[in-house]
């Protein structure tokens, strides 16, 4: 800022006073010659009084600079929040007295402030000064950290830089933000799954008791909590906590799933929950809501779990057994008959599976498309092209039945040819983008989805009918089931039943994993339809290179944490994910084995297949990738570059599982 003046600043009247005096020169000289005499001595006299004026405003100045100085020291020295200098090493210079009294006992000159304060990155705070997330625990309070990079290179000092760090205490606002947030309101919603078989298996007398029981653990155990629980139907509770109180119930793990589990009052059938719990910050009307889906989605995966959202994501606990057989057949009636209705009230119906489609996923394709063809509907099975998994099958469907297998269309075929009043039913698959067509849900609201793999994060937007038992064998059982329900007659041609029981076979590994009394009820009516096993046994006969292959994976095999088998197909190969398939199951053959997984790169990805024999869920393991399927048998994909890199990933999400399932045993 100039603040000096000079008679450049008053030239305009200097030279209107020579002008005027020039010209009365001409006039009355003797006026002009006073003119000019009288303008020298103003010339004269302003100059010394500029002077003077410019001498006493440095004076002043320099008296409020030395004052400010002082005001300033003053102020930093008597600041009463913590200061401290550094150089651009981070060694501290200069500190005030406040930040001295925190670190009592300690010298504090030339320490290092990463030393004093780890919290503080101190390359981050030269690059970004301004860094709104930089805080500090100093002692029993916490602080806001400030900070102002000053460069010194022009001065006589031989450092570059002075950092200046200030600390505010913010202490009081974060017990205000723990305390606001430890006491949210969340609302968790409850249902005994499998309330009334528990019932009917439990001797009569014991059924009161066993009914207390039930709400004497659910009661307390949340109560223990300062939770209000409400039970609004005899299987059915709404529970209103903190979240301060989901978060001990989280860090135990939900061990009211255990407890409930292990209740015996002469139950043969073991009582379980599922819970659906609402994510923080919503109101109590969206609490209640969101509580309901993610009970839904805990129902869908076959309960015995308990399923949070938090933010775009869920959180699953539990889900450690296997979904318990419901013997009532009322749920299967009442969807066939309303399948039977949509298909009646469609122009036409279009069936699709996931890629890279199974047995399971053709077979149950093909018995949909039989419902359909008996309500004399035009119906079309979605499938891009073959894979070795189901080669034999469609290889036979040409030969037996023609005119069934020209009702096996592309996805750009079925997207040319549905309309808004199409019917898209999804078999053995609830994932958009594991169908065979993505595109396709979008051109039509009639949605219908039919599966058994436990609900995943990823689920059909809005269904008008969805079916997803994952107590079932297989989505082939499923149908079959519906089937007898959909019409007087089940009128399945020999090769249906063979591609139906197929479906059931791959799944249950011949009748041995998750095989119910319900599965075998299908498998009968199926023998009754014509169905030949010996047709079916062909249909899985493999390639002398399959064998091979398959020999290599097995060969390869190495075992991590003493109980989980890994190996890898490292050659892509047509049928890799076949191959991987069943290495996976030969690998639980292994004395000692529980969990069994093979990797194999298919496209620009590596497909992962898992196999258990027990309580070991390759479920909840895959689910960590962004896979899923059953408690002892899943999938994923990963986007990596390298069949090492996956094996790692793999790895550690193995690890992890196990010791998550140490922690639960411990508490």
């Amino acid at each position: 800022m100039d603040y000096k003046f000079d008679l450049k600043d008053f030239k305009g009247f200097i030279v209107v006073v020579a002008i005027l005096s020039i010209g009365l020169l001409y006039f009355k000289p003797w006026l002009g010659i006073l003119g000019l005499l009288i303008l020298v001595y103003l010339i004269y006299s302003g100059s010394k009084t500029i002077e003077e004026y410019n001498q006493k405003s440095i004076a002043m100045v320099e008296t409020i600079s030395r004052d400010f100085d002082s005001i300033t020291k003053h102020a930093i020295f008597s600041m009463p929040f913590p200061m401290v200098i550094t150089d651009e090493n981070a060694n501290v210079i200069w500190y005030n007295t406040t930040f001295l009294n925190i670190f009592e006992d300690v010298e504090i000159m030339e320490m290092n402030v990463s030393e004093l304060i780890p919290e503080i990155n101190f390359e981050s705070v030269i690059e970004e000064p301004n860094d709104e997330d930089l805080t500090a625990k100093l002692g029993s309070k916490s602080y806001k950290v400030y900070a102002n990079v000053v460069d010194v290179k022009k001065s006589d000092s031989d450092r570059n830089k002075l950092i200046l760090l200030y600390f505010v205490d913010k202490t009081d606002y974060d017990v205000l933000r723990d305390k606001y947030v430890s006491e949210y309101p969340i609302v968790a919603k409850i249902e005994v799954d499998n309330y009334d078989e528990a019932m009917d298996s439990a001797p009569t007398a014991n059924r009161p008791q066993l009914i207390a029981e039930i709400d004497y653990l659910v009661r307390g155990y949340f109560q223990s909590y300062d939770a209000l629980v409400r039970k609004y139907d005899d299987d059915m509770y709404l529970v209103v906590m903190t979240f301060g109180a989901l978060k001990s119930i989280k860090e135990k793990r939900f061990d009211l799933l255990d407890d409930l589990r292990e209740l015996d009052m002469g139950n043969s059938i073991p009582m379980t929950l599922s819970i659906g719990v609402s994510s923080f910050g919503l109101n109590f009307k969206e609490s209640v809501d969101e509580a309901d889906t993610c009970l839904d989605l805990a129902l869908g995966r076959g309960g015995d779990q308990a399923v949070i959202k938090v933010e775009d994501n869920y959180e699953f606990f539990g889900g450690k057994s296997k979904a318990v057989e419901k013997r009532n057949k009322v749920k299967a009636r009442v969807l066939g008959v309303a399948l039977k209705q949509l298909i009646d009230g469609a122009e036409d119906v279009y069936i699709m599976g996931h890629k890279n489609a199974d047995m399971d996923a053709i077979g149950s394709a093909i018995g949909i498309l039989r419902a359909v063809l008996n309500r004399n509907v035009e119906g079309y099975i979605v499938l891009n092209k073959s894979n070795p998994s189901i080669s034999n099958l469609l290889d036979r469907m040409k030969e037996e039945e023609p005119e069934i297998f020209e009702k096996i269309i592309s996805s750009e075929q079925a997207k040319s040819n549905i309309t808004p009043k199409s019917l898209v039913i999804l078999v053995d698959n609830h994932k958009p983008n594991f169908t065979e067509s993505p595109e396709l849900l979008d051109l039509t609201t009639q949605i219908v989805v039919i599966d058994h793999h436990r609900r995943g994060k990823e689920f059909v937007k809005n269904p008008v009918l969805t079916y997803v038992e994952p107590y079932a064998s297989s989505t082939s059982e499923l149908v079959t089931e519906m089937l007898t329900y959909m019409n007087d007659e089940l009128n399945l041609t020999h090769f249906e039943a063979d591609a139906l029981m197929s479906g059931i076979v791959v799944d249950t590994k011949n009748f041995s994993f998750q095989t119910g009394v319900r599965t075998f009820e299908a498998a009968s009516i199926l023998k009754r339809a014509g169905a030949d096993m010996i047709k079916v046994k062909n249909l899985f006969q493999d390639d002398l290179d399959t064998l091979q292959n398959r020999a290599q994976v097995v060969h390869a095999t190495k075992v991590v944490c003493d109980e989980v088998a890994i190996s890898r197909l490292d050659k892509k190969a047509a049928n890799s994910i076949l191959i991987a398939a069943q290495a996976a199951d030969e690998l639980l053959d292994i004395n000692g084995i529980r969990a069994s997984f093979v990797m194999t790169p298919v496209d620009d990805e590596i497909h992962i297949s898992g196999r258990s024999s027990g309580d070991f869920s390759v479920q909840l393991i895959l689910e960590k990738l962004g896979g899923g399927g059953h408690l002892n048998m899943a999938g994923a994909r990963l986007k990596v570059e390298s069949l090492d890199e996956a094996e790692n990933i793999l790895v550690q999400a193995v690890e992890e599982y196990i010791d998550e399932q140490k922690k639960g045993e411990n508490i």
